[in-house]
């Protein structure tokens, strides 16, 4: 026989290798799970319900075995927390309970990594001790008898009527499929073919009419800003780069008005008198030799005129 202290640490190898392939079982056979979900949803749709009641046998049976690898896998735990308790001669009874329902529970599953850890318990307590816990002797007997938990999940009984129901009433309200009860819609049945509104119909429709609009109801019966006819024209916008980050659109605006080129020299003629100074006298002295007595660069009026004009007669 080993010693206690090597069998105790293979004991632990052999549940932690049980605990990684729990979990890795455990979440392939939920997304089996889902498939077959599904796959009775569609019957359940196709109007096949004795074929789905039959085939949701199937999906209870694996949830089943999936809590009983839950419960499994927290017992696995509890013993690689409490490891330290197992070095005695005889099982601790705060381990008793987990130590039975593994060597009871672990012949009944797949997984090759618990049935492993089972046999160094079953060699590590003794025979009797198994015995004791493979019978599942009741506590009146001196035994710990295996939770119930344990034991109905390895039953292989078919479920119950009730059960199969209430697993198709799930799963076709998970997908939105009618099922049972849900079958008839609830409408309102109108045993007259013509199409006219009864009176309890009209005097509904005559109360919401009397009824005031709220705001709500009038912000809501708002057309929108974006209704109506919109613009043919259409600027892209220019597209952002490092140099100019926020563009914006420049529409053409109005052309700026420029005076004249006689308007211009006109007025840089009177600019310039106005700088050098000229004086009344040479301004007469211009009228004489003009001969016509109006001032360059001014907009003669009416009398300045008719001299011009009796000036051309001479």
């Amino acid at each position: 026989m080993a010693p206690s202290s090597a069998l105790v640490g293979k004991i632990k190898v052999q549940l932690k290798l049980a605990i990684s392939r729990l979990r890795m079982v455990q979440q392939k056979d939920e997304a089996i799970a889902k498939q077959q979900r599904r796959a009775m949803a569609q019957l359940i749709e196709s109007a096949k319900i004795e074929s789905a009641r039959i085939r949701v046998e199937n999906i209870i049976r694996s949830d089943l075995t999936t809590e009983l690898y839950e419960i499994l896998e927290l017992y696995c735990e509890l013993l690689l927390a409490r490891a330290g308790l197992l070095e005695g001669a005889t099982c601790d009874p705060g381990l008793e309970e987990a130590v039975k329902s593994i060597i009871y529970a672990a012949p009944r599953t797949e997984i090759k990594e618990l049935q492993s850890a089972r046999t160094l318990l079953v060699e590590k307590f003794g025979k009797e001790f198994a015995l004791e816990a493979m019978e599942n002797r009741p506590k009146s007997e001196g035994g710990t008898q295996i939770p119930d938990r344990v034991v109905k999940r390895l039953k292989t009984d078919p479920p119950s009527q009730a059960l199969v129901e209430g697993y198709l009433t799930e799963i076709a309200r998970t997908y939105g499929v009618a099922y049972g009860a849900e079958e008839a819609p609830l409408a309102f049945i109108d045993d007259d073919d013509d199409d006219e509104p009864g009176d309890g119909e009209k005097e509904l429709a005559e109360e919401k009419l009397e009824q005031p609009l709220t705001t709500d109801e009038l912000s809501r019966a708002t057309p929108p800003r974006a209704l109506g006819p919109k613009s043919p024209l259409h600027i892209a916008p220019p597209s952002p780069s490092t140099e100019n980050v926020a563009p914006r659109v420049k529409l053409p605006g109005p052309p700026e008005l420029k005076p004249g080129s006689r308007i211009a020299a006109a007025n840089a003629a009177a600019n310039k008198k106005k700088d050098v100074g000229v004086g009344d006298k040479d301004t007469e002295t211009t009228q004489k030799k003009s001969g016509t007595g109006v001032v360059p660069g001014k907009v003669p009026d009416i009398d300045d005129l008719a001299k011009r004009f009796a000036a051309l007669k001479k």
